[in-house]
């Protein structure tokens, strides 16, 4: 029988929080080939050996931050509740998103250059759990459609769209402020860009008559 892995104690698991919030500063702004070992180990203020107790090699770091992120990334797509009004339902998603976009900015650019870079570490994370859960929301959309809820639509890239328009807040959030101007470009931006995506989907989706 394998033997159980050593139960963390408070000291370790507060140093590993350290350093995954450090290499989350560094793999968002230099990504994960221009990130260093000790770049991450001056983030976390830690010598690079006492890092390395904790995580033998960069890529394990990596990789432990891409799967923290797209469990509190795939979050609010698991809410989306089959018993609730597809409306409110699909509002409360996009709402989420921008709340998402607007206070995990660093995560957002985290995995947009994964996926640009063709996701050589997350691929069977997206081809399994991802999928899993984004197969089991569009039948929940199907229901919503075969019901005659909302307009028939092709759910998987309604999920995409959704993803696209809030994530754009966060990935192009420099772009969103210069264009929008000092007038427009704070805080009050996200609560702008929910009502505009409301109304562009809620429209699109209201049952035609």
């Amino acid at each position: 029988m394998e033997a159980e892995a050593p139960r963390r104690t408070r000291i370790q698991n507060e140093k590993r929080e350290i350093i995954l919030e450090a290499a989350l500063e560094v793999f968002s702004n230099h990504g994960f080939r221009g990130a260093t070992i000790d770049q991450i180990a001056d983030a976390a203020g830690m010598s690079k050996p006492n890092l390395l107790y904790y995580f033998r090699r960069k890529e394990d770091i990596h990789l432990t931050v891409l799967q923290r992120l797209l469990d509190t990334w795939l979050a609010p797509l698991r809410e989306l509740d089959d018993i609730g009004d597809p409306i409110t339902e699909i509002r409360g998603y996009i709402r989420r998103k921008l709340e998402m976009a607007r206070d995990f900015p660093r995560e957002s650019r985290l995995f947009a250059n994964e996926m640009l870079q063709g996701a050589p570490r997350m691929t069977p994370i997206l081809e399994g759990e991802l999928k899993r859960l984004v197969d089991e929301k569009a039948e929940v959309i199907k229901g919503w459609i075969r019901a005659g809820k909302i307009a028939k639509v092709d759910p998987f890239h309604l999920i995409f769209s959704i993803w696209a328009t809030t994530q754009h807040y966060a990935d192009f959030d420099v772009q969103v402020r210069a264009v929008l101007g000092p007038d427009r470009g704070g805080e009050g931006r996200f609560e702008d860009a929910a009502r505009f995506l409301e109304q562009l989907y809620i429209d699109g989706l209201s049952p035609k008559r």
